[in-house]
């Protein structure tokens, strides 16, 4: 004879407003053969009532679930007459002891019941309790005006700035763009001073060059100057040792030669141009340095107006 029974299980869980409770307990026999005849085989099978209980409120609830089973299974073959009656014996103690393991477990089960009506009641309770709670309390709503003005004072500061920053940016554009054109027109200016003082420094040299000239050509006048005057001298004292001459030897002899007068008024004609020539030289170079000197400072003039600007 074989017999195994399953120890009994029992859980408890307690959740927020939720229970939970299982009990099972199994018993199984089996046995077979009685003797060398076979009997027929025979099974029993007791389950116990079970019992499930919920209860809830506002999403939150009790649940209570209570199960438990007993199962009896016996089975007789054929060894021999003498064996399977002795099985049969020993089988019917058996069952006797697997009804006190009934009658025990109906009695927990009838206390575990009585413990979930209990609790079932209790839950009834507090449901109340919570119901009436939120009924008085009432639902809770929070006041988001007086945020809505700081919103929107928020809102119109970031505006005011977004504004501010386009300005500025508007502003630091156009300032580029003038410190551009600035720099564009300084260095207009500043090549333009550059050519305007190269053009100078020629005109001085040539100014220089041509004092140098006038030095030279009044230089030679004083040079032809004193050789006119040597050469008058020389000239009238050969006129007189000529006629120191003829009057000691008393000869009348005319001289077919140009008269001192003649001479003088030559030298004198010599004179007068080289003096104009000296006189139209001078006008020319007056002329011409004072219009160039005129062009240098109207061209500086407007440099300083354009640097003024």
């Amino acid at each position: 004879m074989h017999r195994s029974a399953k120890p009994e299980s029992c859980r408890l869980t307690f959740l927020p407003y939720s229970m939970s409770f299982t009990t099972r307990s199994t018993f199984s026999t089996n046995y077979r053969s009685l003797g060398s005849v076979q009997a027929p085989s025979y099974g029993a099978r007791l389950v116990s009532s079970a019992a499930s209980v919920y209860a809830g409120a506002g999403g939150s609830g009790s649940r209570i679930s209570v199960s438990r089973s007993t199962s009896f299974r016996g089975g007789m073959g054929s060894r021999g007459l003498a064996s399977g009656m002795a099985g049969a014996l020993a089988g019917m103690g058996g069952i006797q002891n697997e009804k006190e393991t009934m009658q025990s477990l109906n009695d927990r089960l009838a206390s575990y019941l009585d413990r979930v009506r209990s609790l079932e009641t209790e839950n009834r309770r507090l449901e109340s309790k919570i119901r009436e709670h939120l009924e008085k309390k009432g639902p809770q709503v929070r006041d988001w005006s007086h945020y809505f003005k700081i919103i929107e004072d928020l809102r119109a500061q970031i505006f005011a700035n977004t504004v501010d920053n386009a300005r500025i940016v508007l502003q630091i554009d156009n300032a580029r763009l003038a410190a551009d054109d600035f720099r564009v027109k300084y260095e207009t200016e500043l090549a333009m001073r550059q050519s305007v003082e190269n053009d100078i420094h020629g005109l001085r040299k040539v100014i220089d060059d041509t004092n140098v000239t006038r030095l030279q050509l009044e230089t030679e006048i004083e040079a032809l100057k004193e050789e006119l005057l040597f050469m008058k001298k020389n000239h009238e004292e050969e006129v007189k040792g000529l006629q120191a001459q003829i009057a000691s030897s008393g000869l009348t002899v005319e001289v077919d030669a140009p008269k001192s007068q003649d001479l003088a008024k030559i030298m004198a004609d010599i004179r007068a141009q080289y003096d104009e020539l000296a006189r139209k030289n001078r006008e020319e170079l007056d002329k011409y340095w004072s219009q160039q000197i005129e062009e240098s400072t109207t061209v500086v003039t407007t440099v300083r107006r354009g640097w003024s600007c």
